[in-house]
Parts: structure tokens; sequence; C-alpha cells
């Protein structure tokens, strides 16, 4: 078996060159669906929902994503049955982004998986990572919030307005703030 490519390893989590040619026409493609989808924002859920599966790894029944919208390539992304995203959010999806069922997502919220290194003479050679994001089934996201690379957001959460997750946040959980807490 020979090297790994460079969307080989990013998919695995490893450290990769985002600016391979395999990688930049994957972006290029995804960057040409998010002008057609982002285009119109009077279509039909159907249609939405048919522009949706042409490029995510999954779309469950009735997901739902108000444009505009933006990711960096879309097939990493799964939605679960009645996911809702509201305007303006972005998913970064250089890994796995899984967002359950029932899922509301509130305008402005930015799931983030693509990662740096933390040593700066690995970061200044141009290599990147990524870590996926987990988010359960009926948890409540509220505007303008952030979910850092690697989190898993259990069952049942809510997360609140503006907040910043950078931990895990357990089912039935709510958090906010900056970083996000738990509420008492």
């Amino acid at each position: 078996m020979g090297a790994k490519t460079e969307k080989q390893k990013m998919l695995a989590g490893e450290l990769y060159r985002a600016g391979d040619p395999e990688l930049r026409a994957d972006s290029r493609r995804a960057a040409e669906w998010m002008d057609r989808y982002n285009a119109r924002v009077a279509r039909s859920p159907e249609d939405r929902h048919a522009l949706l599966s042409e490029l995510f790894a999954d779309v469950g029944d009735g997901a739902t994503i108000r444009p505009p919208f933006h990711c960096d390539y879309g097939y990493n992304i799964r939605l679960g049955d009645g996911v809702f995203l509201n305007f303006g959010c972005v998913i970064l999806d250089v890994m796995r982004v899984e967002i359950g069922d029932l899922t509301q997502i509130a305008s402005g919220v930015q799931i983030l998986t693509a990662d740096h290194p933390r040593d700066a003479e690995t970061r200044r050679s141009g290599l990147e990572n990524g870590r996926a994001v987990t988010i359960g089934r009926n948890c409540w996201i509220g505007a303008a919030a952030i979910l850092l690379p690697g989190i898993t957001v259990g069952d049942d959460a809510i997360i609140g307005a503006g907040a910043i997750v950078t931990r895990d946040v357990a089912p039935g959980q709510t958090v906010i703030g900056n970083p996000a807490r738990p509420t008492r």
C-alpha cells in the first residue's frame, strides 16, 4: 500500500496540507454548490433538501438549512431527521460533523473541525489537522455559538447564545458563556 493522500490524512485527523490539488478541487466543488444554494433564499424546502443531498454525506428527512450557509467540503456533514440550521451558519468540515435528529441551530452558529498544530514550527510548515464534532439528538444551539474542534454535545443539551464551547457538553446539560460552563 502506498503513502496516504493529503485527503486521506485529513479524513483520518492527521496533519495534512490543505493546498493539495485534490482538496482544492473538492473545496472549489463546494464553493460552486454554495453559489447555487445561497443564490435563492425562496427555494422550496424540497429543492433545498435535494441540493443538500448533492453535497452532504447524509441528509435526514425534513432537514433544513436556511441560506446563506458555508462549509469547507460538505461531504463530511451528516444531518439527522428534522435538523434545522437558521441563517448564516458555518460548518468547517475537514472532519466528520454529525448533527442528531431534531436538533435546532440558531443563526450565525459556527461548527469548527479545522484545527492547527500548537507547535510554531509545525504550524509554519503549513500543516493542518482536524477533529470531528458530534452533536446529539434534540439539542438547541443558540445564536452565534461557536463549537470548537473535537467537541461532543450530548442528547437534549442546550448551548446558550454566544457560547464558546471548548469542552464536551453532557446529555441534558445547559452551557453558557465564554468559555461555555454549565448553568446551575
